[in-house]
């Protein structure tokens, strides 16, 4: 699995959960699935992600075998 795939999955299982617990448990759940979108959106801009560093970190590769750069 590469690094984009898990970042997708993350995002889909989270964003599933949240509406979830909002149906089943309390409607401020939905702050969660807020926050997983406007994380998208920023990383959509800025091209980083936190969760793209853990991942990096577990030592999944980069879609394309292309090696992350390093700061």
């Amino acid at each position: 699995m590469t690094i984009e795939r898990a970042l997708r999955l993350m995002a889909g299982v989270v964003v599933l959960v949240s509406v979830l617990l909002a149906v089943f448990v309390s409607s401020w759940w939905l702050v969660l699935t807020g926050f997983v979108g406007l994380n998208l959106v920023q990383s959509a801009f800025t091209n980083w992600c936190p969760a793209m560093w853990a991942f990096q970190k577990l030592g999944l590769p980069r879609c394309g075998g292309m090696t992350p750069k390093t700061a």
